[in-house]
């Protein structure tokens, strides 16, 4: 038999959680055809000696949304062996979109999701209505990634009620019918679900709650029978957990996922993170959940696999120069090019008065939680040896003179991050070995000025189970394949399997990790942003085609949309 390509040698996992077992996988076409031992050729062969064979990554928390229209690649999920992603979280989506709403829509997803509003406007043909039509549009773009995203709550309420969609009352019986009717006809055009939002922090630009914040409980049960009548898609929330005065606020919002899980029949998966300011939330809202799957709910908590970080470095952000504080020194610091931050920092008069002035601002900054990532090998473990307060300290000088020599002297490559959530990782850990708990909130292509957290997939191989052990490698991927794909219903994804998608990655694990961030302009009006790439994943494959070649991208476009 001759096959299109043959991966030989190698140890395959299944996707399942089962122990791997050396074998090769035969390709034909866009499927798996074959996994055992291959008698036939193949047109290309890929010897996967002292490898790992594996599913495909899917990513199913992502905003992705604008960036697929100018990047087929969706940077930086791609470095990372993501194969399939899912957009639309958190209520925030371009469709359904009435021509006189794309505006909103776009400045909506920079104030909540840190992506330029002229990059959007500029970046996207904008040629759709219908979340059907979104699809399509889509479609016909050069796709490197699987694509499928979910309806969110802030585009159906805005198609439906317009300007009111953003008040605290209560919708209306027949606004309540028409958001209905435009849920269900985006679950027929392609929709993986629903997503809503009702967390106090997402705004529109006037500083208003997004529309669906305020939704009661009768339009979010309605909207779940919209789904039940469906008999499909997966429920997704960011929900205001932890936003409470008391942890019977917390249980009110378990609760009403519970309810709408049980209506619908179907999965509710919602962030959840340790946050420092309440340490005991996280171990509350697991026993909370797993109360409520026992009465019938299938509640899916996810979460990132590390902190969750802000980036400061020679590019993007300051911990200098913010809302409160403003030395002079470091005005017009985020306007300049890379080579203008670092001739500044060249001079020595002009880093004396930067240095200077940031020491005078330095009294409310928490330099004990501000980690150096080196230009070789980045490490994300919190380690207090590497804060910034203990390499000022072991150098004799103050933070901020130890911040701006470090990026002077590695010429911008070493940066800095802050962990503002996850930023227990016992806590961490615990989260990962609990099978009810989901990998997600890479937010990959959201806050692209602030946060790089797209590499989750690289740290749970490198750190949880190569260095720690922690789990084993075979949960490890079952975690990031089968069950991120069976959450939102992607028949024939994360699984090596004989007529599955060949969706699938070649990894070395010894070598798995990645390289310091670094951040570029390449976005539509060179709008900035943070990228990182990953080492140790010698092939990705999508739709049976090689994507990725060692981290560089073949020029394949074998992409499609993952419709519902």
């Amino acid at each position: 038999m001759a096959y299109d390509v043959a991966i030989r040698n190698g140890t395959v996992l299944d996707g399942t959680g089962a122990p791997g077992v050396r074998a090769d996988v035969g390709i034909e076409g866009d499927r798996i055809v074959e996994v055992g031992q291959l008698d036939g050729s193949a047109k290309q062969e890929i010897d996967a000696e002292g490898k790992l064979v594996t599913p495909g990554f899917v990513d199913i928390h992502t905003h992705l949304d604008a960036q697929f229209g100018w990047d087929p690649l969706g940077t930086s999920s791609c470095y990372h062996g993501v194969t399939s992603v899912v957009m639309g979280n958190c209520g925030v989506t371009f469709a359904p979109c009435k021509p006189s709403d794309r505006e909103f829509l776009a400045e909506m997803m920079e104030s909540v999701e840190d992506i330029p509003r002229a990059t959007i406007l500029s970046g996207l043909p904008w040629d759709w209505e219908s979340f059907g039509e979104y699809l399509d549009s889509l479609e016909r773009l050069p796709l490197g990634l699987n694509v499928g995203g979910m309806v969110g709550h802030a585009a159906v309420r805005v198609a439906a009620m317009g300007e009111r969609s953003l008040d605290q009352e209560p919708a209306s019986e027949e606004d309540v019918h028409k958001i209905c009717a435009l849920v269900e006809e985006s679950l027929q055009g392609g929709a993986l679900g629903f997503s809503t939002t009702r967390t106090f922090l997402h705004v529109v630009p006037d500083g208003r709650a997004v529309p669906g914040t305020y939704a009661d409980r009768n339009e979010l049960l309605a909207i779940a029978d919209v789904l039940a009548r469906s008999g499909k898609g997966t429920l997704e929330g960011a929900m205001k957990i932890g936003e409470g005065k008391t942890t019977d606020s917390d249980r009110e919002e378990v609760q009403l996922m519970a309810e709408m899980s049980r209506r619908s029949g179907r999965p509710f998966t919602f962030g959840l993170t340790q946050s420092a300011r309440r340490p005991g939330m996280m171990p509350a809202i697991l026993d909370e959940t797993e109360i409520a799957n026992r009465a019938g709910a299938n509640l899916r908590p996810q979460s990132s696999c590390r902190s969750i970080n802000i980036m400061f470095g020679i590019a993007g952000l300051s911990p200098f120069f913010t809302a409160k504080l403003k030395p002079e020194s470091w005005r017009g610091w985020s306007k300049l090019s890379l080579e203008e931050r670092l001739a500044r920092l060249d001079d020595p008069e002009i880093r004396e008065a930067m240095i200077a002035e940031a020491e005078a601002v330095s009294e409310s900054i928490e330099f004990d939680q501000f980690f150096l990532l080196g230009d070789k090998d980045p490490r994300y473990d919190n380690d207090p040896q590497y804060s910034l307060a203990s390499l000022a300290k072991a150098q004799g000088k103050s933070p901020a003179r130890s911040y701006v020599e470090t990026l002077h002297d590695s010429r911008g490559r070493s940066s800095f991050y802050y962990p503002f959530l996850n930023q227990d990782l016992d806590a961490v850990a615990d989260f990962v070995r609990n099978p009810v708990c989901a990998m997600g909130l890479g937010d990959s292509g959201a806050h692209v000025g602030q946060i790089i957290d797209a590499g989750q997939a690289t740290w749970l191989l490198k750190h949880w189970v190569r260095e720690r052990g922690l789990i084993s490698v075979e949960q490890a991927v079952h975690k990031l394949t089968a069950d991120t794909a069976d959450l939102f219903g992607l028949t024939d994804r994360g699984r090596i399997k004989g007529g599955a998608f060949a969706d699938l990655n070649v990894i070395d694990l010894e070598a798995i990790g990645f390289p310091t961030p670094t951040y570029v302009e390449d976005f539509p009006g060179n709008a900035g942003r943070w990228i990182q790439t990953g080492r140790g994943y010698d092939y990705t494959l999508v739709n049976g085609r090689v994507l990725m070649d060692h981290g560089e991208h073949t020029g394949e476009t074998p992409g499609g949309i993952l419709r519902g």
